[in-house]
């Protein structure tokens, strides 16, 4: 019965490292033409300097953010577009965001969590990350209690806040490999 007990964790092993380089792979192959071809973050030149806005509908999607199936943050706007692979915009909403901004580049989603405490203190729900930055990881996420005040100034944080509803729409929306474009 040992025997076959280690044969059936050996088989898992081997299935679950498959599964995770192939996830790892699908990731990296749907990153949009121009926005760079890692897991690591792009430095395509549309989202080095500011996209340029529409000035009659400040909440449109800025142009250059990428094409495809995406979510777009702007760390200047404090804005976020979920965006269909059509290109059309499914939902935008403002986030209050932490006291570490992420650099511009394209990130794949690489890990979520349902229910945890931020680094802040706060409770969270329906955290979605996609990088690190000064040490500290950056992601998305909803406070449980449903306030998004401004974080405390004095604490590294990364947890860019939006609201339950948002938060909902965000976790539906950007699974595990989920391109992440944040623009100025």
């Amino acid at each position: 019965m040992a025997g076959s007990s280690a044969g059936i964790v050996a088989g898992l092993t081997v299935a679950a490292v498959a599964t995770v380089g192939f996830l790892a792979y699908q990731a990296s192959a749907t990153v949009p033409a121009g926005m760079g071809d890692t897991a690591h973050a792009s430095t395509a030149p549309v989202a080095a300097k500011k996209a340029p806005r529409d000035t009659k509908n400040p909440a449109a999607l800025p142009a250059g953010s990428g094409r495809g199936e995406r979510v777009v943050y702007s760390v200047d706007d404090d804005r976020v577009w979920l965006v269909a692979e059509n290109d059309k915009v499914t939902r935008t909403f403002k986030v209050t965001p932490g006291t570490v901004d992420p650099p511009t580049g394209t990130y794949p989603v690489t890990s979520r969590s349902n229910a945890i405490v931020g680094t802040d203190g706060t409770p969270i729900q329906h955290v979605v990350r996609f990088t690190n930055a000064k040490g500290v990881a950056i992601g998305f996420s909803a406070p449980v209690s449903g306030e998004t005040a401004a974080p405390d100034p004095t604490t590294k944080s990364g947890g860019i806040r939006e609201s339950i509803a948002d938060g909902a729409a965000m976790w539906e929306f950007a699974t595990i490999g989920q391109n992440i474009v944040v623009i100025r």
